[in-house]
């Protein structure tokens, strides 16, 4: 597949950001107090986690990002800002003193998470309004909007964020979260998994009775398209009057986290630089099997998928 030029694209991603703390070690004893091991901690890691990781993974298409959310004022934001800024995003990280900056802190050993520990509290209803003066401001500067949904409250305006940028002649993709997508109405493109979608339409019983339900939502919600992640199975894109699958590229299925963020990303790059919704599909596929071979939140470079 021949690499479209991304360089031109301008991705403007809205959403929950949190620090990605990574504590590996080794266990070689159980403890005393409780039947639980005993992790002797050797290196620690830090990386961007959530929107901030879309926007990573945006830029390391060789798109420019510019990333919008809300942090706390402590040491995790702070810090959060710093790795975004060597990543070479331009972020505007709004500090608010009531909330702590979300973290996600994983003990892994021998190759494998033992245990993961979340901090989180949602933001102001202040500073989320600061946010979309904010947005209103990015968006003549940008092409494509992501909004990056994880639950966090950091997008408590987003019906309003989707209509200011359809408005704007820009489209709009999200990374769903909740049973209610009501709040994504108007939006171009939607990329739930399959346990996100589950919880929205139901169970469905067969191949053709998902694609109905899945086409009545896109309906529903008068997208342009409705995408799918299956993990192992690959992906589905549900247009009007037709159905797109491509198979998962066959690789070692290392870690999931993130992977989202990656698909989100590849689809919104690549339809900035110009490509189709079923070629930049079958690029953010791509990009999925490339990084679930990788530990926690990762990229996916654009010369690991072009060469």
């Amino acid at each position: 597949m021949k690499a479209p030029d991304t360089s031109a694209a301008r991705i403007l991603v809205v959403g929950d950001v949190m620090l990605d703390r990574y504590w590996f070690g080794d266990v070689s004893r159980i403890s005393p107090e409780a039947p639980v091991p005993v992790v002797l901690v050797r290196s620690e890691e830090e990386r961007p986690g959530g929107a901030a990781n879309v926007a990573r993974n945006c830029v390391a298409l060789g798109a420019q990002a510019q990333l919008l959310s809300v942090v706390g004022k402590d040491e995790s934001g702070a810090r959060l800002a710093q790795l975004v800024r060597q990543e070479g995003i331009r972020a505007k990280l709004h500090r608010d003193g009531s909330i702590q900056t979300t973290q996600k802190l994983r003990v892994i050993a021998r190759q494998q998470q033992l245990v993961r520990i979340d901090f989180e509290r949602a933001p102001s209803r202040e500073v989320l309004a600061s946010k979309l003066a904010d947005f209103k401001e990015a968006l003549p500067e940008c092409d494509l909007v992501i909004l990056s949904d994880y639950g966090k409250g950091g997008l408590a305006h987003i019906a309003n964020m989707i209509r200011l940028a359809r408005a704007a002649g820009k489209r709009v993709l999200v990374d769903p979260k909740g049973d209610d997508y009501s709040r994504y109405k108007g939006a171009s493109l939607v990329t739930p998994n399959r346990a996100e979608l589950r919880e929205v339409v139901g169970t469905w019983t067969s191949e053709k009775d998902l694609e109905q339900r899945a086409q009545r939502l896109r309906e529903s919600l008068a997208l342009e398209a409705l995408l799918l992640t299956r993990s192992e199975e690959g992906m589905s894109l549900y247009r009007r009057g037709r159905t797109l699958r491509v198979k998962a590229i066959e690789r070692e299925v290392y870690d999931v986290s993130g992977a989202g963020d990656t698909v989100i990303a590849a689809m919104g790059v690549m339809l900035a630089a110009g490509m189709s919704l079923e070629g930049a599909m079958r690029v953010a596929n791509r990009a999925a099997g490339i990084v679930v071979g990788k530990l926690g939140t990762a990229v996916a470079t654009r010369q690991e998928l072009f060469g």
